[in-house]
Parts: C-alpha cells; sequence; structure tokens
C-alpha cells in the first residue's frame, strides 16, 4: 500500500487535486431520534461495528473496497468528538477525501463542523454530511456566514428528508448543494461513492441524482424510477 501510495504520488499532474471531506456521525439509538437497530450496528461509540462507518455500506468499509479510491492515512484523535479519520486518493490523482467518524452522542458538533466547512471550504470543493438528519431533533449552533465574496463549496447530505432542513443554513455559509433527498432513505456510502464520480467527471446534478438512484435501486431491490423519488430534482 505505502509503494502504490508514493508512486500514485509521484505520478500526480502538478495541478492541485480537488477536494472533499465527509462529516459522518455515528448511528445511535440512544442518543439519536432514530428508528431503533440492533445495539451493535447502533453503538455510537463504535465505528468498526458501526451502520454508517463499519458495516458493508458504511463508509470506512465501502470506501477501502473501492477500486477507485485508496486509503493513505487513518487517525484516531484523543478527547476529540472524531474518534476515526480516514484520508483517501483517488485512482485518478484527481481528488483527496477526508472522512470523520463522529461520535454518535456528538451530532450538534458534527453538524456545526460540517456547515462551517461548507463556509470555509476552497473553490468548487465538496462537503458531505452522511447519517441520521440531525437537524430534526435539535438546530446547532451556526457558524457566521459567509462574507461578500467569499469562494462557494459545493455539498451533498445523505440523511432523511435533507432537502427540508439544509438549502436555507447552505445558501448562508455559500455552499451549493448538489445532491439532497426528500423523502426517508438509508444513507449507505454507495451513494456518496457514486455521485463522486459523476463529480469528478465534471458531470451535472442530474447526472449526480440519476447515478444516486441507479445505486439506490440496486441496493434496495427497487426500480431506478422509483429510486429517483428519493432524491430532489436538479433546479
Amino acid at each position: 500500500m505505502k509503494v502504490f501510495c508514493l508512486l500514485l504520488a509521484l505520478s500526480l499532474p502538478s495541478f492541485a487535486a480537488k477536494s472533499v471531506e465527509v462529516f459522518v456521525c455515528l448511528c445511535d439509538n440512544e442518543h439519536q431520534g432514530i428508528a431503533k437497530v440492533g445495539a451493535k450496528i447502533g453503538n455510537g461509540m463504535d465505528p468498526a461495528g458501526n451502520l454508517y462507518w463499519g458495516c458493508d455500506d458504511g463508509l470506512s468499509t465501502y470506501f477501502k473496497r473501492s477500486s477507485k479510491w485508496k486509503l493513505t492515512k487513518t487517525t484516531k484523535p484523543k478527547d476529540s468528538p472524531v474518534l476515526v479519520t480516514l484520508n483517501f486518493i483517488h485512482h485518478t490523482g484527481k481528488a483527496t477525501l477526508i472522512a470523520h467518524a463522529y461520535r454518535g452522542d456528538r451530532m450538534e458538533k458534527c453538524l456545526e463542523d460540517f456547515f462551517t466547512k461548507s463556509r470555509d471550504a476552497g473553490k468548487d470543493d465538496l462537503i458531505a454530511f452522511i447519517g441520521h438528519n440531525g437537524m430534526m431533533d435539535s438546530l446547532p449552533v451556526l457558524p457566521e456566514p459567509a462574507k461578500e465574496g467569499d469562494v462557494a463549496s459545493e455539498a451533498i447530505v445523505l440523511a432523511c428528508l435533507t432537502d427540508s432542513y439544509f438549502p436555507a443554513p447552505l445558501k448562508t455559509m455559500n455552499s451549493r448543494p448538489l445532491l439532497l433527498t426528500k423523502s426517508l432513505m438509508y444513507p449507505g456510502s454507495f451513494l456518496l461513492h457514486d455521485a463522486l464520480e459523476v463529480w469528478l467527471k465534471g458531470g451535472s446534478k442530474k447526472e449526480m441524482r440519476e447515478a444516486a438512484a441507479k445505486a439506490y435501486a440496486k441496493n434496495q431491490g427497487i426500480s431506478v424510477k422509483g429510486a429517483l423519488t428519493v432524491f430532489t430534482e436538479a433546479k
């Protein structure tokens, strides 16, 4: 793995790679307003067994198994709401991805950091949130709005009914939503994975929605037409 990453780094073009940062609040039966899941996958203090991180469709497992991304670094911060941070690089060298697993009882902090990063990210960088829609339980303390002239980021929010809760605060952060949801749904990381492939190729919001719908249809065993109703139409 180290040799591969070194060779890949040496072969990268001189232009700056795109940056993706993902905020995952671990599924937590005790501290989140969710329909209860199994005790192991709903333990918000155990990333390895968690529904949104360690299970087959969780970010850590899914991206580690992907041929599109290579893990370059794993960090386990001490005395932090973040239990694990993973760094990946895309096989083309065109993007890096950083993913944070937040404790399930620190939803508000996870959302605050997500919104802060969406305000402070570089031009056209992509910021994503995955997990339970904590905005349905209690609103986080939002950071100061972006200033006029600040560069805009782009956002993907994979949780239930995100189109009803996230557009307004993202607008104040000068962040443009690319993929939101309009129904109850399962935020498996295969959705982010396939949407990113479209994003990296310069695809449209419509194409990202279609890619997510195809991935969701396959995972849930439903029609693509039915899966499209989960995601907000491109505007």
